[in-house]
């Protein structure tokens, strides 16, 4: 018996084709945003939580140390500072003058931060000391400066007390922060291809809308209208990160991100030199245009220079730093808001701006209202998912994964651009490699799955039921 030739099939041996690179933007974008977001959102309502109470620190640190901040009456005339340091030596014999703040204001104390004796690392003793009476109106354990509450509020954001473990969980959050923002951003531009109207874009339209079309509609919009605020407070969070701001090598710095710093020089000692004091100091610092509050460092050695550097948080900015030569009070060197580079200006306006402090109260209620309108996007994104509800049998709102559909260019790109992630924002990079990996295996198990349940229908399934099903 001849066997009768078989013709192929065109429909078998057709190649798909592949998608547009559009098309695969936008699948690829919903895959992220949906995944990415439901992963990292905890770690961003955290943030947000312990962001809302960090940001009203000054007023917290003016409520809780009021005493030991404003003197008790504003005196005519301010005594030396060599004075008020003694003040505070005489109370603590044991320590050493590390450095002293100048009043940033007419009823503010003078700070004369002490080192004491105790292990490496350990807080130092900053003395208040009215500067009108040279009495001390309280004292406090503080970290480069900075008070008890300022630095847990810090910590709790940044690490949540944790410490260098719990630094990767801000990074990673704030690392992801903006992918998902893109990826969103993405998938709602996607929508006026279809015709939609600008203002239905641009605004939350829920007339004959329910359920998760309504939600998708407001989350949307808010989205649209919060990125570049979450994208500057990502990217300004970013610059005080471990990994991604501060590399572990501190000379590599390769876009001049941090603040120049002054080299203070050794000055020549003269035969018979006296030092000119801390009065005479402050003094040339003022006379060469250093205002506002001062940070002032005594010489460590006969040869060393006094430094004193702007403090001053806020706008206009103070960031001048000089060297005072102890002998002469010449400025030996000079630092100034012009010498930074513009990324090491734009960090320091960032940094300012997140922690609110850049231009007062309006930019701490910002930063507030950003916080609290990403915890009602956080909510509604949920919200939207909840309402798929995966748990019924299946992840039905689960994005098909489309890894396997981008070759070619699209495949070179994505990969340059995974790397240069990875140098970039470290622990984005890592976590992104992990989460493909992740994904592609689970992938794998489900297509096995899904041929496994096929074949067992398929062996199952007699001739007579494929022509006369019942």
């Amino acid at each position: 018996m001849s066997s009768i030739p078989t013709v192929p099939s065109h429909r078998a041996t057709r190649p798909s084709p592949r998608p547009r690179l559009s098309t695969v933007l936008q699948v690829v974008s919903r895959r992220l945003h949906f995944l990415a977001g439901i992963a990292v959102a905890p770690f961003l309502a955290v943030l947000c939580l312990t962001g809302l109470v960090y940001v009203f620190s000054p007023q917290i640190h003016d409520s809780l140390y009021r005493s030991d901040l404003h003197v008790n009456q504003v005196g005519a005339a301010r005594r030396p500072l060599t004075e008020q340091v003694g003040a505070a030596l005489r109370a603590h014999p044991e320590a050493t003058l590390k450095s002293i703040v100048t009043p940033p204001a007419a009823d503010r104390t003078t700070r004369v931060v002490l080192a004491v004796p105790g292990p490496a690392g350990t807080a130092d003793r900053t003395v208040f000391v009215d500067p009108y009476t040279g009495l001390i109106n309280g004292e406090l354990s503080t970290v480069e400066n900075r008070l008890p509450a300022n630095t847990w509020l810090r910590q709790l954001h940044g690490n949540l007390q944790l410490g260098a473990p719990g630094r990767l969980y801000a990074e990673l959050a704030a690392s992801w922060l903006p992918l998902v923002a893109a990826g969103g951003l993405v998938l709602w531009l996607a929508r006026t291809r279809r015709k939609r109207p600008l203002r239905e874009v641009l605004l939350p339209s829920t007339r004959d809308k329910t359920g998760w079309m309504r939600l998708r509609a407001i989350h949307g919009a808010v989205g649209l209208w919060l990125t570049a605020g979450l994208v500057l407070m990502a990217l300004t969070g970013l610059a005080m990160s471990h990994f991604a701001g501060g590399r572990a090598d501190a000379a590599a710095d390769p876009i001049h991100l941090r603040a120049p710093v002054l080299t203070a020089a050794p000055v020549p000692v003269p035969p018979e030199g006296r030092p000119i004091g801390l009065e005479r100091a402050v003094a040339a610092a003022g006379a060469a245009g250093l205002s506002g509050e001062l940070a002032v460092v005594p010489p460590s050695g006969p040869d060393a220079p006094f430094t004193v550097t702007e403090v001053s948080e806020g706008l206009p900015i103070h960031r001048s730093a000089v060297a005072i030569d102890p002998y002469t009070a010449a400025v030996a060197e000079r630092i100034d808001w012009s010498d930074y580079s513009l990324v090491a200006k734009l960090s320091v306006l960032g940094t300012e701006f997140h922690t609110g402090t850049l231009f007062g109260l309006a930019n701490q209620i910002v930063v507030a209202l950003l916080a609290a309108a990403t915890l009602v996007l956080l909510a509604l994104g949920y919200r939207m998912w909840w309402i798929h509800n995966p748990y019924k049998g299946r992840w039905t709102s689960l994005p098909r994964p489309v890894w396997r559909q981008v070759a070619g260019g699209p495949l070179i790109a994505v990969l340059l651009g995974i790397a240069v992630l990875a140098w970039v924002l470290p622990m984005a990079g890592a976590s992104l490699v992990v989460f493909l990996a992740v994904d592609a295996a689970l992938s794998r198990f489900k297509r096995r799955a899904a041929a496994q349940v096929a074949t067992t229908r398929s062996a199952g399934e007699r001739p007579t039921d494929r022509r006369h099903p019942r």
